[in-house]
């Protein structure tokens, strides 16, 4: 049985304390605020700047920050802000995992409620960034239409360095945050609702790119054990000329 750094066992239980709190508290909270101060660029600026500073502590969606962002500063300049924004917003999440999961001090995965289930799904979610490698993996998962936290956590635990993370989250969020965008710079008042008919294209769309980027490196893998494992068994099988 796997064994967890206890670092990572009381950031679960801090993970699921802030995900109530952003159950309780919503983005859509300061709306109002920031539509009565989306005429004055510069406090715009800062109030979405710490928006996105605490988003990480009530484990806000990035998506409708972006579309606050549409709203107050148009695409143009909207869109560059907004992905900043992203990697800002998931960068805290990224290191605290890292430093989690660093803490020689462990416990034992068969202490904790779902313990064979957790092991399980980390044993997954390494093997699948070891097949897809690290960008790639990243991409992937921020073009699926998962929690950006959930995303991030998996980067950081699967040891995916910083500038892979980087890379990877602007390339994978980049079609959510222009489609984010575009409806918030297009909408009469600040909205941090969902994308409409616009978030079924997205969504088909990212699902299509997704098949497309892990399809090679699954395909090659899946040969590579099939073929290791037909050696193995024909060297492990008796000769047909043994007497």
């Amino acid at each position: 049985m796997t064994r967890l750094p206890r670092r990572a066992i009381a950031g679960a239980l801090l993970v699921s304390a802030i995900a109530t709190a952003g159950a309780l508290i919503s983005p859509g909270g300061a709306s109002a605020v920031l539509e009565s101060i989306a005429g004055d660029p510069v406090r715009f600026t800062l109030v979405l700047a710490g928006l996105y500073l605490v988003r990480p502590l009530f484990a806000w969606p990035t998506t409708p920050l972006s579309f606050v962002v549409g709203y107050g500063l148009g695409v143009t300049f909207g869109v560059p802000i907004a992905l900043v924004g992203v990697v800002v917003t998931v960068t805290p999440v990224f290191f605290a995992v890292r430093w989690a999961v660093s803490d020689p001090t462990t416990e034992s995965l068969e202490t904790l409620p779902f313990g064979e289930t957790l092991d399980r799904a980390g044993s997954a979610i390494g093997r699948y960034y070891r097949t897809a490698g690290p960008i790639r993996g990243v991409v992937a998962s921020r073009l699926a239409p998962l929690p950006s936290d959930v995303a991030t956590c998996a980067a950081a635990g699967s040891g995916v360095s910083y500038p892979q993370f980087v890379v990877g989250t602007v390339l994978g969020e980049l079609p959510w945050t222009v489609a984010a965008v575009v409806v918030g710079s297009s909408a009469a008042t600040v909205s941090t609702r969902g994308l409409g008919q616009l978030g079924a294209v997205v969504t088909v769309g990212c699902l299509l790119a997704i098949v497309a980027l892990l399809a090679g490196p699954f395909v090659r893998t899946f040969r590579t054990e099939s073929a290791g494992q037909g050696r193995h068994e024909e060297e492990s099988s008796p000769s047909s000329d043994s007497r």
